[in-house]
């Protein structure tokens, strides 16, 4: 049966991809058919990301990256997701575009990482609005290969449905994008990034990591619940953490008293600062 796409938050674009072609799930079977320049595209992407990692990008990112395979083409799901089941036990599936986020979360929760099958266009080589391959394939699985990261995206997507039940989602959606999309990790000398949305974009890796106008400060859940972020300009704020165990840690804990203490309180500017922030210092 054929499903639906669902508009996102403001937006109010129509999500791109075939949605014909998605299984009840949202899942689908990747596209078979992309074309040389796609392909070529998908390899200068990964080409100029990779030129941008050293110092920049954290170690655990930079060490899973050949599990990717070769970059010169857009790999098979398949291939990678046998790689991944064989690693940490999660397995990357094919979807036509964005999904609701009951589905999204659901994927999650079960381990399985749900993939963007379609490329951006030339014109949107610098920038582009939704997710495409390139964003979740090279920014969001090279992390799935570290256990640590991988249990706390399954507790994620198990307590993001807890979130759902309980009219929360506005609040994890926060979490979601400070740590999974734009999180920074501690590192010798300054920080690294993590975040998928920050190692898929050039100008933003400059930015969260060697810029001294945006806030870092060390992750605390109920500020971050409580944070607006930017969609169409770089943060103005980024959470750190000190390692993966320590965030799969820190969100293990029932979040019902979180939710409650993030609602009750004052939604945050992007870019306010807290007399109880803990700051990374900025070290050029």
């Amino acid at each position: 049966m054929a499903v639906e796409p669902v508009v996102y938050g403001s937006s109010k674009r129509p999500p791109r991809g075939d949605y014909a072609r998605a299984h009840e799930d949202y899942t689908c079977e990747q596209n078979s058919e992309y074309s040389a320049e796609e392909h070529a595209r998908y390899a200068r992407l990964c080409e100029r990301q990779l030129a941008l990692l050293d110092g920049r990008a954290s170690d655990e990112f930079v060490a899973a990256l050949p599990h990717l395979g070769h970059h010169s083409k857009i790999p098979r799901l398949e291939t990678t997701s046998k790689r991944l089941m064989d690693a940490t036990g999660w397995q990357i599936v094919a979807v036509p575009g964005l999904i609701p986020e009951v589905p999204f979360f659901t994927l999650l929760a079960n381990k399985k990482f749900p993939v963007t099958d379609w490329i951006r266009k030339e014109s949107e080589f610098d920038y582009v609005v939704e997710p495409d391959i390139f964003h979740d394939l090279f920014g969001h699985v090279p992390q799935l290969f570290n256990q640590p990261y991988a249990d706390y995206m399954e507790a994620y997507g198990k307590g993001a449905l807890k979130a759902h039940a309980v009219d929360a989602c506005e609040q994890l959606s926060r979490l979601y994008w400070f740590t999974i999309e734009f999180g920074l990790m501690k590192a010798k000398g300054g920080v690294r990034a993590y975040g998928a949305g920050i190692l898929s974009s050039p100008g933003e890796l400059r930015h969260s990591v060697q810029s001294a106008q945006p806030n870092r400060i060390m992750l605390d859940i109920v500020r971050c619940m409580r944070t607006s972020y930017e969609i169409d300009a770089y943060q103005q704020t980024y959470f750190v953490i000190e390692s993966f165990e320590q965030l799969r840690e820190l969100t293990s804990p029932d979040f019902t008293e979180l939710y409650v203490a993030a609602k009750a309180a004052d939604v945050l500017p992007a870019g306010s600062s807290l007399a109880g922030d803990r700051h990374v210092m900025f070290a050029p």
